[in-house]
């Protein structure tokens, strides 16, 4: 039913020239296709399997704890893998040398590249690969303040200073919270999973095509109920979202309806359309968006945001969990995105007289800069190293004083939310910032705050602050504003 077509049909042609660009993708260069066209011929020559050269987003290192079984598998539940027991499979975690043609057959059948170009024989686990000296994939684990892309949860020793530093009842609390609700490494591997199985898929729909895995399942923000969000590439560049990325979607969809491991696809027409789909294996719902490359960027910001120092996670996953617990933790309700309420903790945590994190995009504009190739953002960051704060403030007084800045400091009527420049900036008469709440996205200077355009829904959020903020400075018990024990059951 669905051929290894490159493009999409010549009906759904449109004027903007999206179509035009199959199936010579502008990320690949000129040696690359040659390279692929000299492949394809001689494996028709030679009688082998041949599969579409594929570039993945990004290097993914799996945590050994987590040995990779074929997605879709009756015993991806249960069986665990022999060290010694290679497969196709390991091909697809995204461990991918950074230069040169992917020549192995083993690399050409399964749909991904070998980790080595010039070997034969098995594939190699992404654990056991050696990268060349001087490569910016050359350490498997981090050469800046970034953990390796298979690792979600946070180090022992990070914890342990957590640990330390809690002294207080509140502090403890929160910490708690975060230990017990975190995503795990292998939350994150079942998201992988899935996204590698759907890229290979998706490309014989769209060869040239790549999945990235965004939102808060990568940025580290996420929970163990998280769901996940995915980019579909088709090309570099923006995509006609009212007409070009609701037909690739509406393609993808019928797709789904044939995968076995793909369960209730639909397609939801919003002003950047998504296919929601349950990954049957894992569980995990997912939302699939086409070419919405702000996303992929500001994950990797936040991301690197979210490992620069250790106390960023734990404070942003209580005010998510508190946000919930309220009601005020819904854009499509018309209150404060996920997303939305991260940029609030980071812009608090910036903006404090001696600030807990810097401001990634001034300090270090090369690893951010907003018109990058999309396929170099996730390896930007790699070299930041950690953030050396002079500010001791514990869990709970930096979360005390996050609920009183937005209660009595900040400026609602005439200040702007900025990351990129970590501070408050005066509102202009721009349409975006004509609403009750702006917070600039850090990319693009949209108002990621804009679905919050009722007065009545803005002053719930505003006096939940105020509210909070009352109770938690005389009572200093989190039990006062978020139950405990519940929240860490709804995980």
């Amino acid at each position: 039913m669905f051929t290894r077509s490159p493009g999409l049909p010549h009906k759904r042609r449109q004027s903007n020239g999206l179509l035009s660009h199959f199936p010579v993708p502008p990320i690949f260069s000129q040696q690359q296709l040659v390279d692929f066209q000299r492949n394809r011929a001689n494996s028709a020559a030679h009688g082998l399997p041949f599969g579409l050269p594929v570039l993945p987003p990004y290097q993914w290192n799996p945590a050994p704890s987590s040995p990779p079984v074929p997605h879709g598998s009756p015993s991806a539940k249960a069986r665990k893998r022999r060290s010694d027991d290679h497969g196709q499979y390991d091909l697809k975690r995204q461990c991918f040398s950074p230069t040169g043609p992917h020549n192995s057959p083993a690399a050409r059948a399964s749909g991904s590249p070998s980790p080595s170009p010039t070997r034969r024989g098995p594939a190699t686990r992404p654990s056991d690969v050696q990268h060349q000296a001087g490569s910016p994939l050359a350490s498997p684990r981090r050469m800046g303040c970034l953990p390796s892309l298979g690792e979600a949860s946070q180090d022992d020793n990070e914890l342990v200073g957590l640990q330390s530093a809690a002294k207080d009842k509140l502090s403890q609390q929160i910490l708690d919270l975060f230990i017990s609700c975190q995503q795990q490494d292998d939350d994150l591997e079942k998201k992988e999973l899935c996204r590698a199985q759907l890229q290979r898929d998706i490309q014989m729909l769209f060869p040239f095509s790549r999945i990235y895995l965004t939102g808060s399942s990568l940025s580290g923000f996420g929970t163990r109920s998280s769901d996940a969000d995915l980019c579909l590439v088709i090309q570099e560049g923006s995509v006609d979202q009212k007409n070009d990325a609701v037909h690739v979607l509406s393609l993808v969809q019928k797709l789904c309806y044939t995968l076995s491991y793909i369960d209730r696809p639909q397609l939801i027409r919003a002003k950047v359309p998504i296919l929601k789909f349950k990954d049957r294996i894992s569980g995990v719902e997912f939302d699939l968006n086409v070419n919405n490359i702000v996303g992929i960027r500001n994950t990797f910001l936040l991301r690197t945001y979210a490992y620069i120092e250790k106390r960023v996670r734990p404070i942003v996953l209580l005010i998510k969990k508190w946000a919930g617990y309220y009601g005020i933790n819904n854009a499509s309700r018309g209150t404060l995105s996920s997303y939305t309420l991260v940029l609030m903790v980071l812009h608090y945590l910036q903006t404090l007289p001696e600030p807990v994190i810097p401001c990634l995009q001034r300090d270090y504009p090369e690893c951010f800069f907003p018109t990058m190739d999309i396929h170099l953002v996730p390896n930007g960051p790699r070299s930041i190293p950690p953030f050396i704060s002079k500010n001791q403030s514990s869990l709970g007084e930096l979360f005390l004083g996050f609920l009183k800045y937005y209660a009595t400091v900040f400026k609602w009527d005439k200040h702007v939310i900025s990351v990129r420049q970590a501070k408050a900036i005066p509102k202009t008469n721009c349409t975006d910032w004509r609403k009750f709440i702006c917070v600039e996205e850090p990319f693009d200077g949209s108002n990621t705050a804009r679905a919050v355009h009722e007065k009545e829904k803005f002053e719930a959020i505003k006096s939940q602050f105020h509210a909070s903020w009352q109770v938690l400075k005389l009572r200093k018990d989190l039990n006062f504003v978020l139950p405990v024990r519940q929240s860490k059951q709804n995980r």
